[in-house]
């Protein structure tokens, strides 16, 4: 066996996750709850015996992968081309509050288009940097073994889309992920 195995997994839940305020890369960390899906994930991820562990440098997503780390006993590299996407002044709102404030363009991003919500990076962009940033560490896991990638949901879904070959307007059809789920 010579292919290699990619988790993407995304972070435990945050008070902001629970509230629906919108974290881009505002670094929020780990409720309560989220670092018991945290801990709870990674007893499973643990049986996929992963050889590397890479995370966003968000405290979120680098705590969710420290879980794991602690289990399976290795290092968490960071990485800050696997953050969330930068969404400029929609970050700390609500979903309420960014359709009060710029509902139009929050429509256009909800139905998939490319545009750059609240000003911040456009989904290609998220995408562009998250591929590049999984095809390098990969590269570095041995044939056969298992790179675990700690992340959040917008690049999960971004990112996943460009490595699976899919255009732009089908990344839709990959739904979310929810609190410390993940993709093989």
């Amino acid at each position: 066996m010579s292919a290699r195995r990619v988790v993407l997994w995304r972070h435990g839940r945050t008070a902001w996750n629970a509230g629906s305020r919108f974290q881009g890369t505002t670094d929020v960390p780990l409720d309560d709850l989220g670092v018991a899906q945290a801990e709870r994930a990674a007893r499973d991820l643990s049986t996929l015996v992963p050889n590397a562990i890479v995370s966003s440098d968000l405290e979120r997503a680098r705590a969710t992968a420290q879980a794991l780390a602690d289990i399976v006993g290795l290092p968490v590299t960071t990485d800050p081309a696997l953050r969330e996407t930068f969404a400029g002044t929609w970050q700390g709102l609500t979903r309420d509050e960014i359709i009060a404030a710029d509902g139009a363009l929050f429509a256009e991003w909800t139905a998939g288009h490319d545009v750059r919500p609240g000003g911040g990076e456009s989904r290609t962009e998220v995408a562009a940097r998250v591929a590049a940033a999984v095809r390098r560490h990969v590269a570095a896991v041995p044939p056969g073994g298992t790179l675990v990638v700690a992340t959040h949901g917008g690049a999960v879904r971004s990112g996943l889309g460009v490595l699976l070959g899919l255009p732009v307007e089908h990344w839709t059809v990959l739904g979310g992920l929810v609190n410390c789920a993940w993709s093989v």
